[in-house]
């Protein structure tokens, strides 16, 4: 790849990539144009000066130039995912507020993977409850149109990543491709929450979500190392809107919700998980676990509807409470 050798050189003396060589330089990197050599530099580069928002945008815009994207899609949609690797060992949260929007009527375009560091993935969780991991992006989007959610497994729409998985694998380390994740969807949804499980990773999400175009985001990290809002106490919050991030923090106690203790939301192991999910969409599950979906269902309603948060849980414990109606995994 042209220019190559003055990007490494760069990031060897620490100084930043511009939007347009970060673009170019992923595009050839997962067009497979860079050695294993190049690759493991260029990500330890990025790794060891610190990535900037510009940089991971602009890695974000030439990664999709590789994937299957879904196009033409109308009207508001949203994901809800996090970064992952937060260690924390909690039920699909994430899984079944997608699914309570869905069934509300708002459309949900959820993307991910199975599991990597978790006790059961997205895709696995989904699975699990009878729906279809679809190939195609026309595929999907029926499949969208049919059931309000559709999920979006990343190893399908983003075949381009097996020319850097055995760099990845190799180094062992997180890099910028961690960060990439949550920002890879490739319907472009237009509403987004997302987690991040380091709170050193908020305003670098953040600022980068920014950039790609989103309507309205909120990045969160929950309290006790959680990439999700719990109820264990305050989270640290930016909020994205019309390309900038602004701070905040969501208390829920302050929002009237009890509080409940991590451990009250953990699972242990992959059948467990799934068990406590079904539990949750049915509008059973332990109280901790139905507040913990009610607190992030309110949160992706007050973004599609442009409502405060305080307004939108009512509304959530009802739904949560009530259970799925069965059209999301019967239609």
């Amino acid at each position: 790849m042209d220019g190559l050798r003055d990007i490494l050189e760069s990031l060897a003396l620490g100084r930043d990539l511009s939007g347009e060589q970060t673009t170019l330089v992923f595009d050839a990197l997962m067009g497979g144009q860079l050695t294993p050599s190049q690759a493991g530099a260029l990500l330890m580069g990025l790794r060891a000066k610190g990535e900037t928002p510009i940089e991971l945008a602009a890695a974000v815009s030439g990664a999709l130039r590789h994937a299957k994207l879904l196009e033409g899609l109308a009207g508001p949609c949203i994901d809800t995912c996090g970064t992952g690797g937060d260690g924390t060992c909690s039920f699909n949260c994430s899984t079944a507020v997608a699914l309570f929007l869905a069934d509300m009527g708002y459309q949900v375009v959820k993307h991910g993977n199975r599991a990597v560091s978790s006790s059961c993935g997205s895709a696995d969780a989904v699975e699990a409850v009878g729906l279809p991991l679809p190939k195609e992006p026309g595929e999907a989007a029926a499949e969208l149109a049919r059931r309000n959610f559709v999920f979006l497994f990343a190893p399908f729409y983003h075949p381009a990543f097996a020319n850097v998985a055995p760099t990845r694998r190799e180094l062992g380390i997180r890099t910028m491709f961690n960060f990439m994740g949550p920002l890879l969807n490739p319907a472009r949804p237009t509403h987004q929450l997302l987690g991040v499980g380091v709170a050193g990773a908020l305003d670098l999400m953040a600022q980068a979500l920014a950039l790609t175009g989103v309507d309205e985001a909120l990045v969160v990290h929950g309290f006790g190392g959680f990439d999700e809002l719990t109820t264990f106490g305050p989270a640290q919050v930016r909020r994205v809107r019309r390309g900038r991030a602004e701070p905040l923090v969501i208390d829920p106690q302050v929002l009237g919700l009890p509080r409940h203790r991590p451990e009250d939301v953990r699972v242990d192991g992959k059948e467990q998980a799934i068990a406590v999910l079904k539990d949750v969409l049915s509008g059973r599950g332990n109280p901790a676990m139905r507040d913990m979906t009610a607190l992030n269902l309110a949160a992706c309603l007050s973004l599609l509807t442009d409502s405060p948060l305080g307004d939108c849980l009512p509304r959530a414990r009802e739904k949560v409470s009530a259970g799925l109606s069965g059209e999301v995994l019967h239609a």
